[in-house]
């Protein structure tokens, strides 16, 4: 990676990783590729999904339409749920698979919100004039912490954003 990328050039770098990583798990063949994929895809769509909802996703509010922040947040809080069941999942568990090929085409919707060409999220930042050097310092920092300290003591549950009056939400921040 450059020694300094902006934000936008930094998600989409990541985009493009997990995505390749989905594709190297659907050709997988043994439970112990399987296992190791699914293992780094929860820890890269962690990493990713914590430093856009504490550093981009904040500077876009009030520049960028509002509806497509919300849907971001949202659209984070249902991948989490797949992350969570993943992460304490084993390849011979029943609906694993099918779990992580749902948070596959979930994060494939997902990408396509934010680097849609005119209309998406990261069309809508340059366009409002965000610093989006400046974010992508902040983000490059916040994404090293991040991965040291997953790395170290393993995937925290995910915190959800949105989902409050669940049982699921309540659960997932009581965890």
């Amino acid at each position: 990676m450059p020694d300094k990328m902006d934000a936008i050039a930094m998600l989409k770098a990541d985009h493009r990783k997990v995505e390749e990583l989905f594709a190297q798990f659907e050709a997988a063949r043994t439970a112990g590729q399987k296992k190791k994929l699914a293992q780094q895809i929860c820890l890269e769509l962690s990493v990713h999904t914590r430093i856009e909802e504490e550093v981009f996703y904040p500077a876009c509010r009030g520049e960028i339409e509002e509806e497509l922040v919300s849907e971001a947040y949202v659209e984070h809080d249902g991948a989490k749920v797949l992350l969570a069941e993943i992460e304490a999942a084993d390849p011979g568990d029943e609906y694993f698979d099918a779990k992580v090929m749902v948070l596959s085409e979930m994060i494939q919707h997902h990408v396509k919100e934010e680097e849609r060409r005119a209309e998406g999220m990261f069309a809508q930042a340059r366009k409002a004039g965000l610093d989006i050097a400046a974010l992508g310092e902040r983000m490059a920092g916040r994404k090293a912490e991040l991965l040291a300290q997953y790395r170290r003591d393993g995937l925290p549950m995910p915190e959800p954003v949105t989902f409050h009056a669940t049982r699921m939400g309540e659960a997932m921040r009581a965890a």
